[in-house]
This record gives structure tokens, C-alpha cells and sequence, in this order.
């Protein structure tokens, strides 16, 4: 509708009776951003991935505490450079030998799980927030005591093992990727990627199947 012609619909707010603000958000379902345990959950996250970026990188030990308190859902030999921000790491399940580069972002408002030995380029992104499109279920409001509030939602994602993303890239919520993939550099993923293809563009499109054939590409570096 135009600013002239305001939709006659008022704008969304949430059902009830409701379980806790994490429980619907994790569900998928609109929930309250500024509850006070998403706050507090979101906080200590800011505080852990501060901590972490912090630390020198020859601060081995200190860097996988940190990243234990945060990340308590990964698995072995994860090697993450930073920095890195998550929105609450705890929702986060990561694999076996994952690696991150520069920068990766994880707004993990709901579930995003990530396979063994998948490799993340610099500056990568998974977005699973999502945000009504009518603005007048997106905006910012106010309670009576005059703090404000907003709704959101959540979408997961899914990232099979034994995938490579190149720099830049952006998963979106809802998105599926399969095992063996390659996301190349710049892609912004809307949809989900079949298993063992290699995926370009924005929005990504999948280019063509990894096949036998590329078992022959760089052999002559190894000779």
C-alpha cells in the first residue's frame, strides 16, 4: 500500500500463549528481539568473540578456550583466524577440521550447522535472520514504558562436509548446501546447492557438477 493508501491490516504482533522467546525463535517462529535472555545470550557472545579477536595468534591456548565457551557445539582441530562475530555461537554446530579466514560473521538466531573439513574464504557470511517485509511488521516500536522492541524470525542453514567457500560469500537463511561444494567468490546463496556442484553468482546458480575429471587440474604441482 502507499504512504496515501496505508494498509488496512494492523501491524503483526505475536500469538500466544507463547514457550520462551529462544524456544519460538529457534522454532522459526516471530519472536521478540529484546527479550531479556536473547539480550544476555547475545551479550556474552559480543563479549567471547571481543575476547578472541583480541588475542595474538600465537595465543594457541588461550584463543581455543575462548572459542570453546563459544563455539561449545564444534568439534575437533577447528582453526578460525578471526576476527569473528557471532550473534549467539551456542546455536552454532560446527564439524570436524573446519577452517575460517578473515572475518566470518554467523548471525545464528537459528540453528546453522556446518559439516566436517568445510573451508570458509575471508569475510563469509550466514545469515539466517529474517524480517517482515511489510514495514509495518518490520519497525521498531514502543511499549508503554518506553522501551522499544521488534519481531524477527529465523530460517537455518545447513552446510554439508567437504565444502569450499570462496571470499565474500553470503548463505542466506533457509538455504541447504550439499556435501563436496564449491561457493565461488562472491556468491550470494538463496536457494539450496545440490551435493558436489560448484555454485556462482548472485543470486547463486550452480555452474556445473565436480566430476573425475577435475582429479587432474593442479597435478603438476605435486610433481
Amino acid at each position: 500500500m502507499t504512504e496515501n493508501n496505508p494498509s488496512p491490516i494492523p501491524p503483526v504482533e505475536l500469538r500466544t500463549p507463547r514457550k520462551s522467546e529462544r524456544e519460538e525463535m529457534l522454532a522459526g517462529k516471530l519472536y521478540d528481539v529484546s527479550d531479556p535472555e536473547l539480550v544476555a545470550l547475545r551479550d556474552r557472545s559480543a563479549d567471547l568473540c571481543s575476547r578472541f579477536n583480541a588475542l595474538p595468534r600465537g595465543a594457541r591456548a588461550e584463543r581455543a578456550a575462548v572459542l570453546d565457551e563459544l563455539l561449545p557445539g564444534h568439534g575437533e582441530d577447528l582453526d578460525v583466524l578471526g576476527p569473528v562475530f557471532f550473534d549467539y555461537g551456542c546455536h552454532t554446530t560446527i564439524g570436524d577440521r573446519v577452517f575460517a579466514n578473515f572475518n566470518f560473521t554467523v548471525l545464528d538466531c537459528a540453528p546453522v550447522t556446518i559439516g566436517d573439513d568445510v573451508l570458509f574464504g575471508p569475510n563469509v557470511s550466514l545469515l539466517p535472520p529474517m524480517h517482515p517485509l511489510r514495514f509495518e511488521d518490520r519497525n521498531v516500536r514502543r511499549r508503554p514504558d518506553g522501551s522499544s522492541y521488534d519481531y524477527e524470525y529465523g530460517r537455518p542453514i545447513v552446510i554439508g562436509s567437504n565444502c569450499w567457500f570462496g571470499g565474500s560469500v553470503t548463505v542466506l537463511g533457509g538455504v541447504t548446501i550439499g556435501e563436496g561444494c564449491v561457493i565461488g567468490a562472491g556468491a550470494v546463496v538463496t536457494h539450496d546447492i545440490p551435493p558436489h556442484t560448484v555454485a556462482v553468482g548472485n543470486p547463486a546458480r550452480v555452474l556445473r557438477e565436480i566430476t573425475e575429471a577435475d582429479a587432474s587440474a593442479l597435478q603438476e604441482y605435486a610433481r
